[in-house]
């Protein structure tokens, strides 16, 4: 099962979030811009219509006054004479306008020149400062506001985006193809999700119309393999049976037998290995290691070179959960390929509580070659089989969980480890 974190929905809504969250973003960083740049704007017409009504006063009553209010502060002296009264970081001031603080209080100042008189009006920043803060506390507010309800439609809207996705899943997770009752793509609409739908609806179909095929192949293979195979096995053991043949005569008999039981073998293994149960666990019987390894070197003896020396070391009889027919496939191609490619030697093999191993000191296998022996159809320099063996044998160990190693060095021989599941 996947993560929330992980699921689509929980994506496209982190989108919206994300996307609401800029938005938001721009909007209070340019409404914070356009705001401050604003009320300066209105300060400094504020501080040149109070200097003006100022000058005008004056022109009226020269003792008039500067203002002196809590928030507009005016001086008024001249610039070449001694100023004591004046603060002296405005004695320094030059006309133009000006941003600086008194006592840790913020002011905005406008100085205007006029009749070798200089003009200073300030106004106390305070209060617009605290209200531009309340304002940026509000832009915040806003912002995490409008990022959270994008979050939530985000949600929402991803939640009637993915509900056809999430069925579709649903349906095709049910499906079977052994079953002819549901249709995936029933009930959805004609957009990119039923046409989705009607993709694996049509997948499903052929799957279907493959297994039925399978299942009629497998049954006709059964029948017309087993039985003409049964027979000759028959025939074959009824003249095994008759004193009366020459020694060359019983010798063939005796390979066709071993043909034809190995054909026997090797044609139950692939209908077992082409047949899929109704369930992924493959049958399981008690098979008694020992005595299939037994089986597989009186079968492949024929094989073996006049100086090669077979020596079987087997520990406590281990019984394993598998199809015999497969495991017997196993073994008896390690051992075939052991008994083929040792012209002279010894060919040892070991079974213990966990595992089979055949090694050999036979012709070895190329530096080159040994990862590509798992492969079908793949062989080796001095091969002379069709290549199907091994890849079987991959297979088979894969079905089980099993694990086969090879381990070989040319010239020297080759050592073949199956580790299997008791």
């Amino acid at each position: 099962m996947y993560s929330i974190h992980h699921s689509f929905r929980f994506r496209l809504a982190i989108t919206f979030a994300f996307f609401g969250a800029m938005i938001s973003l721009i909007l209070s960083l340019g409404l914070s811009f356009t705001a401050h740049n604003l009320s300066d704007r209105l300060i400094d017409e504020t501080l040149r219509a109070e200097i003006e009504d100022y000058i005008s006063r004056r022109a009226r009553n020269p003792n008039s006054h500067p203002p002196a209010t809590i928030s507009i502060r005016g001086y008024l002296f001249h610039p070449d004479q001694n100023n004591p009264d004046i603060p002296p970081a405005l004695l320094e001031l030059t006309p133009g306008k000006y941003q600086l603080a008194l006592d840790s209080i913020p002011y905005r100042v406008a100085v205007i020149d006029k009749s070798d008189e200089r003009y200073v009006m300030m106004f106390n920043e305070m209060r617009q400062r605290e209200r531009e803060s309340t304002f940026l506390t509000y832009l915040v507010t806003g912002a995490l506001i409008m990022t959270l309800l994008s979050a939530w439609i985000g949600w929402w809207l991803a939640g009637r985006v993915v509900a056809p996705i999430a069925e579709l899943g649903l349906r095709v997770g049910k499906a079977s193809p052994e079953d002819n009752i549901l249709d995936i793509d029933k009930g959805f609409e004609p957009d990119e999700i039923g046409k989705l739908a009607n993709v694996f609806a049509g997948y499903l179909r052929r799957m279907r119309a493959f297994i039925e095929r399978e299942r009629a192949f497998t049954s006709d293979v059964s029948h017309e393999l087993r039985t003409p195979l049964a027979i000759v096995l028959g025939v074959v053991e009824l003249m095994e049976e008759d004193s009366h043949l020459q020694n060359k005569q019983q010798e063939r008999i005796a390979r066709i037998g071993r043909a034809t039981r190995g054909m026997i073998d090797m044609t139950e293994a692939l209908l077992l290995m082409g047949r899929e149960a109704s369930n992924d666990e493959p049958v399981r019987q008690k098979c008694d290691v020992c005595d299939i390894v037994n089986h597989a070197i009186d079968i492949h003896r024929h094989l073996l070179g006049t100086q090669t020396t077979v020596n079987l070391i087997c520990h406590n009889h281990p019984h394993i959960a598998a199809e015999r027919a497969l495991f017997g496939i196993v073994v008896a191609n390690l051992v075939r390929n052991a008994f083929a490619y040792t012209p002279s030697g010894s060919v040892t093999i070991k079974v213990s509580e966990d595992s089979l191993t055949v090694i050999d000191t036979g012709i070895g296998i190329h530096s080159e070659e040994i990862g590509n022996v798992f492969q079908r159809h793949f062989k080796g320099s001095g091969s002379t089989g069709s290549g199907i063996g091994l890849s079987l044998v991959k297979r088979i160990c894969d079905r089980y969980g099993w694990e086969t190693i090879i381990d070989s060095t040319e010239g020297e021989g080759t050592s073949a480890q199956l580790i299997f599941i008791v």
